[in-house]
């Protein structure tokens, strides 16, 4: 059922666009079970007792086993040094009952992550973040793509956001949102304008789009002037609000949020405004259950594509 935010915009589901695609994977990873005798097999690794870590570690775990996949997680102490870790993913690479391979970042600072990246195979590289994935999304061909910007994509789908020949703009460059998200849109044939900290008169050039993606990290960084009335808004930020008066500037006189700051000493919010946006925009989505549940989703269906072409499906 379509509902809409207390502000006025129609709210983006990401709750109930990720839970579609799981049970899409649990068909997938049964009928997979019934023509090559293949479990699709997730292992993640986790290095040192980051609490943070654990707790995403622990819900991607049960994720996979609830649609049926092998999941498994190597833990590893946080004085691991580097070349451990590499003859752990190499271990896990010629595994042939592992389809895909998650190192949990962030790593302790003896490790440089970016030569564990490049240790992965590709092939089982399910975050989508080896230059040989991210090669083959920029020029079209078919690979891992990285999970959040996959699941943005799959949420405007799903909710019949028109994409092609609209203008879509993207605040943030990083190499895990945005942008693979911008190759993304242009595939869907989108018009792609890329913000970042150095983009002269900001909030001009985000008004002019039809899909504005926040993803800079900045609490409400993104007001009413940023949005164009009727737009499309996808907020990937993930911030703490510790104190009412924030909390009722964002949010009003928002029951359940002044409750949670005042019995757990916060609340989730994003990079938008989400009442000032809320009254502009067409579509926005919440914080949380936006852009968040879709990321474990997307992850769980990369690893069954994984293990589908090592079957040769």
């Amino acid at each position: 059922m379509e509902t809409s935010s207390a502000s006025g915009a129609r709210i983006l589901d990401g709750k109930a666009v990720a839970q579609s695609i799981r049970d899409e994977v649990a068909q997938g990873c049964a009928a997979l079970r019934a023509t090559h005798g293949i479990v699709p097999g997730l292992t993640v690794v986790l290095v040192g007792d980051n609490p943070a870590s654990q707790v995403y570690v622990r819900n991607k775990e049960k994720a996979a086993r609830e649609v049926g996949m092998d999941s498994r997680v190597t833990r590893l102490p946080a004085d691991t040094g580097e070349s451990d870790l590499l003859d752990t993913v190499h271990a896990l690479n010629v595994n042939p009952k592992v389809h895909g391979i998650l190192v949990q970042l962030p790593l302790p600072p003896q490790i440089e992550a970016s030569r564990v990246l490049l240790a992965l195979d590709p092939d089982k590289d399910v975050d989508g973040f080896h230059p040989v994935n991210a090669g083959r999304l920029l020029i079209g061909l078919p690979g891992l793509v990285p999970c959040t910007p996959a699941g943005i994509v799959e949420l405007l789908v799903r909710h019949h956001i028109p994409l092609e020949g609209r203008h879509a703009v993207v605040l943030g460059r990083s190499n895990i949102v945005g942008k693979p998200l911008a190759v993304l849109l242009l595939r869907h044939d989108c018009t792609v304008t890329v913000c970042h900290s150095r983009t002269r008169d900001l909030a001009a050039i985000a008004s002019q789009a039809d899909i504005l993606v926040a993803a800079i990290g900045k609490l409400a960084m993104v007001t009413g002037e940023f949005v164009k009335p009727g737009a499309a808004v996808v907020d990937v930020g993930m911030n703490l609000v510790k104190d009412e008066e924030t909390c009722r500037r964002l949010f009003g006189e928002d029951e359940a949020r002044l409750k949670a700051v005042r019995t757990r000493g916060s609340t989730l919010a994003g990079d938008v405004h989400p009442l000032e946006v809320g009254a502009r925009a067409g579509w926005l989505t919440p914080v949380p259950g936006g852009v968040g549940p879709l990321t474990i989703a997307m992850l769980l269906r990369n690893t069954l594509e994984a293990a589908r072409r090592s079957a040769g499906d």
